[in-house]
């Protein structure tokens, strides 16, 4: 007898416990996240610029270039547009910057839209 309350009450819990649990993940990415955007965002462009220096400048592969990441740069992952001779940085669904070769000036940022 003693198990039939203990399941029915761990299938009322359950429910809360999930819940509780996303609102703890909600406010710790509200709170982490905008850390992470700030960074991420100085951290992705400085990314993309080199990376594309890297790989349309100096000519070496993109996989090669990405070795040149520093501590801390992890999350960031690099993409090129051969065609368009352009390098994207970027935190999924954080954060992305793109450089692209300009003839004369070399690899320069797209400019940010606010």
């Amino acid at each position: 007898m003693a198990m039939a309350k203990t399941r029915s009450s761990s299938r009322t819990v359950l429910p809360w416990l999930l819940l509780v649990l996303a609102m703890a993940a909600v406010l710790a990415w509200l709170e982490w996240g905008e850390g992470l955007r700030r960074t991420g965002a100085a951290g992705s462009a400085y990314a993309a610029r080199v990376a594309c220096s890297c790989r349309f400048v100096a000519g070496r592969s993109l996989d090669d270039c990405a070795k040149d990441k520093l501590e801390g740069m992890e999350l960031i992952r690099l993409s090129e547009d051969e065609d368009a001779k352009s390098v994207t940085a970027s935190i999924p669904f954080v954060v992305s910057d793109t450089a692209r070769l300009r003839e004369g000036y070399g690899c320069v940022l797209k400019e940010w839209e606010s």
